[in-house]
């Protein structure tokens, strides 16, 4: 499963790559010379953040680096760890019928791919946010990687499809033999309370980028 300390590591080395600090690497391709500093690879409250797929590109970029090269700075024996075709809808597609299956994996066409590195589910989805009924956490533009495969814990955020086909991006709180909890991450959107047979699947989103 990757891990967040894999992509720093990769960025970290790509840095070296080319003599470079993080924060000389991250002005190199146009960004805020703090974007790859210690501090802003934890949050306020000290869980771990994931690089955002733009800082990423615009690092590749800046330096000529390719995916599968980026692949190959990851992990303890990065040479071993490829890149993995995840496909991607927009958010507001989800609810439509036909693009996943009865177990909440992608299915039919309509689907763009993007790589990223392995992450040990084969099922794994991308899907880009539109519009701003989930800010602050995810904004328009933004893209969340989702894991069928990913167990759920308490405070975990989550993609939830409906049998009546709406789609929920929310945070777990917890499940009961008879309904699913969920907090909602934008202020202004109340909490739901779901019951079980009123959901056809629900999964992990394991990255964003933000």
């Amino acid at each position: 499963m990757l891990k967040h300390a894999d992509i720093w590591r990769a960025i970290d080395r790509l840095a070296q790559q080319h003599g470079l600090s993080p924060s000389g690497l991250a002005r190199r391709g146009g960004l805020d010379p703090t974007t790859f500093n210690k501090s802003k690879r934890v949050t306020g409250d000290g869980k771990q953040r994931w690089p955002s797929t733009e800082s990423i590109a615009k690092i590749l970029d800046a330096t000529g680096t390719g995916v599968d090269a980026f692949v190959g700075l990851i992990g303890e024996t990065p040479a071993r760890m490829p890149a993995q075709r995840i496909p991607v809808i927009g958010y507001a597609q989800a609810g439509d019928s036909g693009h996943f299956d009865d177990a909440g994996y992608p299915a039919g066409a309509g689907w763009d791919v993007l790589l990223f590195p392995q992450i040990g589910d084969p099922h794994a989805y991308a899907l880009e946010i539109s519009g701003d009924s989930m800010e602050p956490v995810y904004r328009d533009g933004d893209t969340i990687i989702v894991s069928p495969a990913a167990g759920i814990r308490r405070g975990d955020r989550v993609v939830v499809r409906t049998r009546g086909g709406e789609v929920l991006a929310k945070e777990f709180v917890r499940q009961t033999a008879t309904r699913i909890d969920l907090h909602s991450v934008n202020p202004d959107h109340p909490d739901r309370s779901l019951s079980v047979e009123d959901v056809a699947w629900m999964a992990r989103i394991i990255w964003a980028s933000q």
